[in-house]
């Protein structure tokens, strides 16, 4: 999972509602999570990969007011969608916050070139679910993507160097 910080007591939330439907890997939800405490860009982007996306097949970023102004966001899309020797194809989708207005959600901008507002896309952006069969349908179809969308991935924006102001 991916989101701001500003957020975790909505992601907290949606863990408890809804951990049994998936394996909630995240960074800083609660005090028994780990943080990623460094400035250096190669060290927290390996970090990233090793200890929360090595063994994932689905990344959920939750959508809050501001996530898409963190940097730690773009580089865990970023590792998702990266596949190489040391990093398999992650499905990816996004799930917009109750607290999020339709008028103010903004997507991070590399989920945003992967997320059209037609079916052809590699992600998808859902509406927080309502049931946890419905949450299993979005994840199901984020997994399937791996192999039946994964020609159109963009992956090819810069990485975010900054969070910018929100």
């Amino acid at each position: 999972m991916s989101y701001h910080a500003a957020d975790a007591d909505e992601v907290k939330t949606f863990i408890e509602d809804y951990g049994h439907v998936f394996i909630p890997k995240v960074i800083g939800v609660s005090d028994e999570d780990d943080f990623i405490d460094s400035n250096d860009t190669g060290y927290v982007m390996q970090q990233i990969r090793d200890k929360y996306l090595r063994d994932s097949t689905v990344t959920i970023v939750m959508i809050g007011a501001c996530t898409w102004a963190r940097r730690y966001v773009d580089w865990e899309i970023y590792s998702t969608l990266r596949r190489d020797k040391l990093n398999r194809l992650s499905g990816l989708m996004a799930v917009t916050l109750p607290s999020v207005s339709k008028i103010s959600r903004q997507l991070p901008p590399r989920l945003n070139d992967n997320v059209d507002g037609d079916n052809e896309s590699y992600a998808r952006w859902w509406k927080y679910p309502e049931s946890a069969t419905q949450l299993r349908d979005c994840i199901e179809d984020a997994y399937q993507a791996r192999t039946s969308r994964a020609k159109l991935i963009d992956n090819s924006r810069s990485r975010k160097e900054r969070s910018s102001p929100c």
